[in-house]
């Protein structure tokens, strides 16, 4: 079989690097192309020396890429410049992945809402598939857009899905704590990820109107069938990566461990990503890897379905996932190339 040819777009970044990373030993692919506009002409290496002797390709402009024929493209690019990419290049043959956030919500109303700016680029969100492997398996097959989900949605809509796809919890509201790593925030320096900031400390931020709480209430209004009413409170922990997720609902009838268990196994029977957990997850569990771990549990005293939902943010809740939309998109098996055990300790 021929490798798909593969561009990654906007390479400099966390996310960037790890398509990278993963893509290299892929078997169905090879990366043609890898785009930076601030370090074109030199190395990836140069840029992310972990990759020295392994990934050495030379670094070209955006303005270069139709000398190629690509199969498909992954943009890891900021939310509002994706929108201008897939907007000048809508006529072209190749498959687009965009991990920004720029087309995952419903409407570009609601888009300015929680994002601030317009969208110039509204046509591509009526295409858009959201690229949930476990909830929209065939739809990606076909798409020729998919918008990879946010890695807080990623957590949460795998966390407690299955419970409203049963109807056996409310669904309003449903209270999501998350905490996340500082790669979450990107590789450009920040107040917030500075060492000094971070380091001995533990805070909680975006307080009512994190942008991925409208991510996380559209699709799981999808998988419930009723309007979901969201509180999610995202908390920053000193270390790299990691997303711990912890989802709180009130059932609609008295529950037992065991029907609870059997409604997630059901569920995910044919997922090769969501590991059903026999003890409470921690992020070291799925460290470098694309699991999502899920612990699901129900507190007779309080009457209280609690869910543990932990993913590597890079990976799962990013380039991992984007890779295993991919090879659904070309009709490869969904493990392809990201069968990476997990790094623990």
């Amino acid at each position: 079989m021929d490798k798909k040819k593969i561009g990654i777009i906007g390479a400099t970044g966390y996310t960037g690097s790890e398509l990278v990373r993963i893509l290299t030993n892929h078997p169905g692919v090879d990366i043609s192309v890898i785009t930076s506009e601030s370090r074109a002409g030199e190395l990836i290496s140069d840029v992310h020396p972990f990759l020295q002797g392994i990934a050495d390709q030379k670094l070209i402009s955006l303005n270069q890429i139709l000398d190629y024929e690509l199969d498909l493209v992954f943009l890891a690019l900021p939310h509002g410049v994706s929108m201008d990419f897939v907007k000048r290049f809508s006529d072209q043959k190749f498959k687009i992945i965009d991990l920004s956030g720029d087309f995952r919500l419903s409407s570009a109303s609601v888009y300015k809402d929680w994002y601030g700016t317009d969208h110039i680029y509204p046509e591509g969100m009526e295409k858009a598939v959201f690229g949930c492997p476990e909830l929209f398996f065939n739809e990606i097959r076909n798409a020729t857009l998919v918008a990879n989900p946010g890695c807080f949605p990623m957590s949460a809509i795998l966390g407690v899905a299955p419970l409203l796809s049963e109807g056996i919890v409310n669904a309003d509201p449903l209270i999501i704590d998350s905490k996340t790593g500082v790669t979450g925030a990107g590789i450009t320096a920040k107040a917030v990820n500075l060492y000094s900031n971070v380091n001995d400390n533990f805070k909680a931020y975006g307080l009512k109107r994190h942008r991925h709480t409208i991510e996380m209430q559209e699709i799981l209004n999808r998988a419930s069938g009723k309007e979901t009413l969201i509180q999610f409170t995202p908390h920053l922990l000193p270390v790299d990566r990691g997303i711990l997720s912890t989802i709180y609902a009130r059932p609609t009838k008295r529950l037992d461990e065991d029907e609870l268990r059997d409604i997630y196994k059901g569920f995910y029977s044919g997922a090769p990503f969501v590991r059903l957990r026999k003890q409470a997850p921690a992020t070291k569990d799925v460290r470098g890897s694309n699991y999502c771990d899920i612990y699901p549990v129900y507190d007779e005293r309080t009457n209280m379905v609690i869910v543990i939902s932990v993913i590597d943010n890079l990976i799962k809740g990013a380039s991992g996932v984007a890779i295993q939309n991919m090879n659904i998109m070309f009709g490869l098996g969904e493990s392809t190339g990201l069968n990476q055990v997990p790094l623990n300790p």
